[in-house]
């Protein structure tokens, strides 16, 4: 059984599924400095969450402590019911997609990907990692090394890497730099059959188009907080991107005239 069909199955059996992710009053402080501001929010198994907001929102942030790599300074994270950082099969259920590739440039681009299986105890490595690369499209580079690699190429590579264990809940920050169109095509068509299949998605990014694509709720994200936060249904897609480039302005304008005031 491949681990795709595995992710089916398990989701596929539930009458009524509990919560897969729950965040409650996430603060993480960097000294004085909040850069994730009492977050809440609760996501079903099959749900994506998207996150727009600009440089320096905390949203890169927030997916560190949710994926359980930063512990918060307040508040929890609940993966099915299990405290993150306390749970190894909680964590082991997390994939964590990142604009940095993370892959080690002396292994090839099959040895990257079947290294990251074994570590996940998937039970057949190699066909695992065959696989994903073959739905990433990048199968006929394989045995190349990744530091040979296009940037475009890695990323695809690193995408490979972070969901060939079939993770229960994927964290996306920015995933499509980098990507061509065919790589781009790819990632979508892999999240899709993710989300179809049980896994919960958090997704960070810039371009409001593309992120209401895969969500079914979004969020926006100012200073370390969600000062939005609706359901897909709720959002107007002709709408949403001008009333989010507002909250930015206005947010950008606040801060400049309270830069004003301390000088």
């Amino acid at each position: 059984m491949s681990s795709w069909t595995y992710v089916r199955r398990i989701f596929g059996g539930m009458s009524s599924p509990p919560s897969a992710v729950e965040a409650a009053g996430l603060v993480r402080s960097f000294g004085s400095r909040r850069a994730v501001d009492g977050v809440t929010f609760s996501l079903s198994p099959g749900d994506c969450l998207t996150v727009f907001g600009p440089n320096g929102a905390g949203k890169t942030t927030l997916l560190r402590v949710v994926a359980g790599l930063l512990r918060p300074t307040e508040g929890r994270v609940l993966v099915r019911g299990h405290e993150l950082r306390e749970d190894g099969a909680a964590r082991a259920g997390v994939g964590l997609i990142s604009h940095q590739s993370m892959l080690y440039g002396a292994l090839t681009a099959r040895e990257n990907v079947e290294f990251a299986a074994r570590l996940y105890g998937v039970a057949d490595p190699r066909a695992a990692a065959d696989e994903v690369l073959t739905r990433m499209r990048i199968a006929g580079r394989s045995e190349t090394r990744v530091r040979a690699l296009s940037r475009g190429l890695q990323q695809r590579v690193s995408i490979a890497r972070a969901i060939v264990h079939a993770p229960t809940m994927v964290l996306l920050d920015e995933p499509y730099t980098g990507l061509d169109a065919a790589g781009g095509a790819a990632l979508t068509e892999m999240l899709s059959e993710l989300r179809a299949g049980g896994a919960t998605m958090v997704l960070v990014k810039h371009n409001v188009d593309e992120g209401l694509a895969l969500a079914t709720h979004a969020a926006i994200m100012l200073g370390g907080r969600f000062v939005r936060s609706d359901g897909r249904d709720a959002i107007d897609p002709t709408r949403y991107g001008a009333e989010y480039r507002s909250l930015v302005i206005a947010d950008s304008e606040r801060g400049s005239s309270a830069a004003a005031r301390a000088s």
